[in-house]
């Protein structure tokens, strides 16, 4: 009975989380529309109300089902920006008409003409050693994939696939930190910088006051966003309410949303991971989701080839859904997500990806245009994880990543079965990081 009730507690608080107005990427906050094929079906008698109470949702959803939700939540920003977005042929978001080559040669962009698509854009990564071309087709972007990898198979081709965010926060929520609290944290002098890439973060933010913000993307015109800002201030943020796990650290921050119903996409991921391995950051938090996709996978194995640590979010989709990247590739440190019972969140994914866990829930986090609010998801313990990994790895080296995270892991506390296991992989650490009894004071608690 008493695991029955802590289940149901934490599915009621997910699905709050779920029912929140918040999206990142501008999705609509009304009743989520019954698309034709949208999976609403295997949820019966589901609507994602924000009308409606937590308990009532609660008696509705299926753990198991977790999966379906996000799907929902796609095929919604599907619908509403279906002039510049469609889907792959698995429901996964992508750029309309747009596929992009990983470093092809002539011959191969004379295939691709030859299969109807024009070369909308490219460029060269020199720090990673790769050139990506961003090939356009007017329509059936699919088949056109298909034409073209039977045209030149040993090619690397793929979607411009969209990542999201992985977390909520309660919004409504959002506080200004009580008058005369603790002094701020002291500077974090072994973690130099870190790298975020993710929404645009407000650097006007008290958690970020004295700090060295380096912003990228967006034609150099800010757009602040919640869930970078949230993300920024777990990481470095270092004020008398909250401080990040590096606080003080120099933060390079790529925003590849910029407001945009296309942010997230692959080319800017991947034109981001190349600014910061130019800007010397050794550790890099990722605190996206998406599908398996062979440019990014590139990308991503190139970065870590050089010495840098790619720490990310493993995902809400819940205990029985598939992977998502880019934590699930080799070589990147997945993180989930504990609520202030040291319990796993019902919605984190599990799997041989996790490699840590730490505090995602019951957690305070920088909100805009200058309070702080609850944030949930594993988006929020990714930074606390890379954080305490990048006061271990001041540059990057290969030999020094593998040996900060055997360092992390000798002090993680071990929850699951012994050792690595997929529901904590090596254990909880920053757990004192979820302390921030300034907010607690703030909420009236």
């Amino acid at each position: 009975m008493v695991h029955a009730m802590r289940a149901r507690l934490l599915l009621l608080g997910l699905l709050f989380c779920a029912s929140l107005a918040h999206a990142q990427l501008g999705l609509p906050s009304v009743r989520v529309p019954q698309l034709p094929g949208a999976g609403v079906s295997a949820l019966p008698g589901l609507s994602l109300d924000p009308d409606k109470s937590a308990a009532q949702l609660a008696t509705e959803v299926d753990p198991r089902e977790l999966a379906q939700l996000r799907s929902l939540r796609i095929r919604a920003l599907l619908r509403a920006h279906g002039d510049v977005l469609e889907a792959d042929p698995h429901g996964a978001p992508m750029v309309r008409g747009e596929v992009l080559a990983l470093a092809p040669q002539p011959q191969s962009l004379e295939a691709a003409a030859a299969a109807g698509f024009s070369v909308r854009r490219e460029w060269t990564l020199p720090a990673l050693d790769l050139k990506v071309v961003v090939l356009h087709v007017a329509s059936g972007t699919a088949r056109a994939l298909k034409r073209l990898q039977g045209l030149d198979p040993g090619g690397a081709y793929d979607f411009n696939h969209v990542y999201t965010d992985s977390g909520t926060w309660d919004s409504a929520a959002a506080r200004r930190a009580p008058a005369g609290a603790d002094p701020p944290a002291a500077a974090d002098e072994t973690a130099r910088s870190i790298g975020l890439i993710d929404s645009g973060v407000a650097a006007d933010h008290e958690v970020f006051a004295g700090l060295a913000i380096h912003p990228h993307g967006c034609a150099d015109r800010p757009v602040p966003a919640e869930h970078g800002t949230a993300v920024a201030s777990l990481l470095v943020g270092r004020a008398a309410a909250l401080h990040g796990a590096a606080p003080g650290a120099a933060l390079f921050a790529a925003d590849v949303f910029c407001g945009q119903p296309t942010g997230g996409a692959v080319d800017a991921v991947a034109e981001a991971f190349e600014w910061l391995l130019q800007q010397r950051v050794a550790v890099i938090n990722v605190s996206l989701v998406g599908p398996p996709n062979r440019v990014l996978e590139s990308v991503v194995r190139s970065v870590l080839a050089r010495g840098h640590l790619i720490v990310a979010a493993v995902g809400n989709d819940g205990p029985a859904a598939a992977p998502l990247y880019p934590a699930a590739w080799p070589g990147v440190v997945g993180v989930t997500a504990v609520d202030a019972r040291q319990h796993v969140l019902v919605e984190a994914e599990r799997g041989p990806q996790v490699k840590f866990a730490a505090p995602g829930a019951d957690l305070a986090a920088a909100a805009l245009p200058h309070g702080y609010a609850l944030v949930r998801g594993t988006s929020f313990a990714a930074p606390i994880v890379a954080g305490l990994l990048a006061r271990e790895l001041p540059a990057p080296d290969v030999a020094g990543a593998q040996a900060a995270v055997a360092t992390l892991a000798q002090r993680a506390l071990d929850l699951g079965s012994p050792g690595l296991d997929p529901v904590y992989g090596y254990g909880l650490v920053g757990a004192e990081l979820r302390n921030q009894p300034a907010l607690a004071a703030a909420r009236g608690h």
